[in-house]
C-alpha cells in the first residue's frame, strides 16, 4: 500500500544519495591496507572488499577527513580538473558500500587546510622554540 497513510520510509544508508558538497572521511569501521596498484579496503562491519586501483585515490580517500568537501579535497590532492567527475563516481561508489561516510564534525579551518596537500594533521611544521 503507498500514499501518505503508508507510513515513513527507510532508505538504508548504503542508499543515500553521494553529495561531493558534504564533509566525508573513511569509516572508522575500513581499514586500507596498501599495495603497489593503490590499496585494498576491507569494511570490518559489512565485511566487503574493494579496491582503490590508484595511490592518488588511496591519497584522495586518506585525505577526506582535512578537508570541508569532496572538490576541496581533489584541489588538495592535485587532481587535475578534468578527472574530478571519475574521483566523484569512486567516492560514490565507496560511499555506497559504506566505506567512507558523510562528516558531521566541523570542516577544518583555512588555515588548518594551509599545512599543504593531501597531509596527515601530525605532519604540521612545528610552532617555534619554547
Amino acid at each position: 500500500m503507498t500514499g501518505p497513510d503508508a507510513g515513513p520510509v527507510t532508505i538504508p544508508a548504503d542508499e543515500l544519495p553521494f553529495d561531493p558538497s558534504l564533509p566525508w572521511r573513511k569509516s572508522g569501521s575500513v581499514a586500507l591496507r596498501p599495495e603497489p596498484f593503490g590499496a585494498l579496503v576491507y569494511h570490518f562491519g559489512n565485511r566487503k572488499l574493494s579496491f582503490l586501483k590508484s595511490q592518488a585515490l588511496v591519497a584522495v580517500v586518506t585525505a577526506l577527513e582535512g578537508h570541508p568537501d569532496v572538490a576541496s579535497t581533489l584541489r588538495a590532492c592535485d587532481v587535475p580538473e578534468a578527472q574530478h567527475p571519475a574521483y566523484v563516481t569512486a567516492l560514490a561508489t565507496l560511499s555506497r558500500s559504506q566505506m567512507i561516510e558523510a562528516r558531521t564534525s566541523v570542516p577544518p579551518t583555512t588555515s588548518e587546510l594551509a599545512a599543504g596537500p593531501c597531509t596527515e594533521a601530525d605532519e604540521r611544521p612545528e610552532e617555534g622554540p619554547s
